[in-house]
């Protein structure tokens, strides 16, 4: 494990443990704050994950010799399916609650859809970590990733706190970080050759892009466009001079 992947792992955890103390508690600086960091993730999908899609299926096709050029693609198009079908069936447990009358039987439901959901992402947690690992980042890399996936997890760990507060300040927020450092040891202890760690990739990337889009960009009645604008250009700018100056 690299320097520079302990670091990210620590943020990353930190900012699980520690979200909702962090970002304001005034409705409009948090919405504000939401806006850029909605920005920053949609340009890290455009500038950075989607052309990395690119660069891992069109190295897979000269070493590995797979037959069509699109391989990958479909991998992330699995994940993302999963996780929205995750995401369906929370939403239609959540809606079978509300019409509950049995305030108890509406807790129950309400428990289960809460654990679903901390499971999976808990395993959304621990294969990004293990891909940052994995990547052996160092140097001007450990504040890309910490900036990038940081305030994605922000989103993330933000909406799910305020579907559920109680549960998540005391089980969930603990369980998602154990995730992250699941990631780092198997990482830092476990060598995949390059297809699987290219798989990993790649359904976790379609995974991401789909979260991206539904935690971080912000309702139209919530949105602050000059902030969401702020970040998707500036970061945008920063990761082209990066891959300019770097050669990432």
């Amino acid at each position: 494990m690299t320097l520079g992947a302990f670091i990210v792992g620590i943020i990353l955890i930190t900012i699980h443990l520690l979200t909702n103390q962090i970002l304001p508690s005034d409705r409009i600086k948090r919405d504000r704050w939401l806006s850029l960091s909605g920005g920053i993730a949609a340009a890290y999908i455009f500038v950075y994950v989607l052309p990395a899609f690119h660069e891992e299926q069109a190295s897979l096709e000269d070493t590995d010799g797979l037959a069509m050029e699109s391989e990958l693609y479909f991998v992330g198009l699995i994940g993302m399916l999963l996780f929205f079908g995750i995401q369906n069936l929370v939403n239609r447990s959540l809606n079978r609650s509300e019409n509950k009358s049995d305030e108890a039987e509406t807790k129950v439901i309400e428990r289960r859809v809460f654990w679903v959901q901390i499971f999976f992402f808990s395993i959304y947690n621990m294969l990004i970590s293990f891909v940052v690992i994995q990547s052996q980042v160092q140097g001007v890399q450990v504040a890309f990733y910490s900036s990038a996936i940081g305030l994605h997890f922000f989103a993330v760990a933000h909406d799910m706190w305020r579907e559920n507060s109680e549960m998540y300040n005391k089980y969930g927020r603990y369980v998602l970080a154990a995730g992250i450092v699941v990631g780092w040891l198997v990482g830092s202890f476990v060598t995949f050759d390059t297809l699987i760690l290219a798989i990993i990739f790649s359904f976790i990337s379609g995974a991401m892009i789909l979260n991206v889009i539904k935690y971080e960009m912000p309702a139209e009645r919530e949105a602050h466009f000059k902030w969401f604008l702020t970040g998707a250009i500036g970061y945008s700018l920063i990761v082209l001079m990066l891959k300019f100056f770097f050669d990432w």
